[in-house]
């Protein structure tokens, strides 16, 4: 299945590829690299990336479970210039996982130049496009990045949750 890219004014929200994931949390980034046509920073898989309850795993472990879905999963944040800058995307469906809920990593050299809030943004849109009338995200509360983020692009706090990876979360809601 083709995924159509989420376009936004610098970037391409470019869907993941479920073979390219299996390579990935199998080791082999070269084989990862030739599906997705793109060099990957060196930064990305870090180590939380792989293994069991990882970003990768839940992603891939949904992507084989609804295969026609993959629009509502991870994509890479790719800008022309730059190549892949970070990756984004929502948890699942939300009628699977209970919500559209987004998520967004902006790798290091690439931070502080407004690529997760046009990533965010872009996926709200696309979000509210395709029927959902609120989109959420969760935030670690030492994450004075991201919560600038989902501040700045208006979410409202609207509580907290345990999160039985990631600790303690603070759960945003938009529109607020």
């Amino acid at each position: 299945m083709t995924v159509p890219p989420i376009r936004t004014e610098r970037l391409e929200l470019v869907a993941f590829e479920p073979d390219a994931v299996r390579a990935l949390i199998a080791g082999r980034r070269e084989e990862a690299e030739r599906i997705l046509g793109r060099t990957l920073p060196a930064e990305f898989p870090a180590a939380g990336d792989v293994g069991p309850w990882s970003f990768l795993s839940v992603q891939l472990e949904r992507m084989e479970a609804e295969p026609a879905r993959r629009d509502w999963m991870a994509r890479l944040m790719v800008d022309a210039a730059e190549g892949i800058v970070g990756h984004c995307g929502f948890h699942g469906p939300p009628d699977t996982v209970g919500r559209a809920e987004i998520g967004y990593t902006v790798f290091t050299e690439f931070r502080g130049r407004g690529y997760a809030r046009e990533a965010a943004r872009g996926l709200i849109d696309w979000a509210f496009a395709h029927g959902e009338r609120e989109v959420y995200a969760t935030v670690s509360p030492e994450n004075a990045p991201s919560l600038a983020v989902v501040r700045r692009l208006g979410f409202t706090q609207v509580g907290t949750q345990e999160d039985e990876v990631d600790g303690l979360e603070l759960v945003f809601r938009y529109p607020g």
